[in-house]
């Protein structure tokens, strides 16, 4: 298991190789689908982001709303195929990590590959145990969003493994192969 301190600088990104299980500690942004069309088009018109993406990364939820002495509620991961249209641009920007569940598209990956960046999966239908890593939450932009809006998550030991790495490793596509050679 390895301990990576966010947010990510170019030694660490290529280090990390898909399989990797790693705890996350640091500063990680949330955004889903609105935020990242919010995102996009200010990149579209050429204003200034609510957020500076340089080494940073983004962790596709919705966090539920907080309960009495919790600095947030249920946060597991979303589908991450569902930003595949908005990543390329943020990641030309310097975005350097992404946190989800799934699959990513191709240009994605071509664009992770071309900008040194990393995507971890979080495992869906954990999120009580990701909420217990995340120790400090605020709304940073887009409040009229609710769960949606872009948060900034203090984390500590936050679980995850590199699901594709900056040499575009894909460990859905290496796992099924060694999924299929054990079978013979």
């Amino acid at each position: 298991m390895k301990k990576i301190r966010l947010p990510l600088d170019e030694k660490t990104i290529h280090e990390l190789k898909a399989g990797d299980e790693v705890l996350l500690t640091g500063t990680v942004y949330t955004a889903r689908d609105a935020a990242h069309k919010r995102l996009v088009a200010l990149i579209e018109k050429g204003e200034p982001l609510p957020i500076e993406l340089s080494g940073q990364t983004i962790y596709y939820v919705g966090p539920a709303p907080a309960k009495p002495g919790y600095a947030i509620g249920s946060a597991g991961p979303t589908s991450s195929y569902r930003m595949d249209i908005y990543t390329p641009p943020l990641l030309k920007l310097g975005l350097k990590g992404m946190i989800g569940k799934g699959r990513l598209g191709p240009n994605t990956m071509k664009a992770m590959v071309e900008c040194g960046a990393v995507y971890f999966g979080a495992v869906g239908g954990s999120a009580v145990l990701i909420s217990k890593s995340i120790k400090k939450a605020e709304v940073v932009a887009y409040p009229d969003l609710g769960a949606e809006a872009i948060h900034r998550f203090e984390v500590e030991d936050l679980p995850a493994v590199v699901c594709v790495d900056a040499d575009g490793r894909n460990l859905y596509n290496e796992g099924t192969k060694l999924y299929k050679q054990a079978a013979l």
